[in-house]
């Protein structure tokens, strides 16, 4: 079990990271169908690389529960990207698109706090 965990850690961080930081590329070489922007590969590969958080969280674990603590990482890591994407300026050409955004984080990470002062 414990092997089976780390393997699918490693298939999430890596897929997940070459998404985050290389989104149109990774599209073109992959074959996938290229978008305008960066946000929704970066967005995919930020949950994967939460997953891959969360995943490891729980191999680590004795308890073998994904529970609280894998969603908190999870929710910080796609808050992180989110905001990383809105500091960089690459998360949308519209302010309502960019707002929508900034509250999501926000209330990913509120989400986030809650969840780490439950463990």
């Amino acid at each position: 079990m414990q092997q089976l965990l780390f393997i699918e850690t490693v298939l999430k961080l890596a897929g997940g990271l070459v998404l985050l930081l290389l989104p149109l590329t990774a599209c073109s070489v992959f074959g996938l169908p290229k978008p305008q922007s960066g946000l929704w590969p970066r967005l995919l590969g930020a949950v994967l690389v939460g997953l891959a958080g969360a995943t490891y969280i729980e191999g680590a674990s004795e308890a073998h529960d994904l529970g609280m603590a894998g969603s908190g990482i999870i929710n910080a890591v796609a808050a992180s990207a989110i905001l990383t994407m809105l500091a960089l300026d690459a998360a949308g050409n519209s302010r309502r698109g960019r707002s929508i955004l900034a509250l999501l984080a926000l209330a990913l990470l509120f989400l986030c706090l809650l969840e780490i002062a439950q463990l």
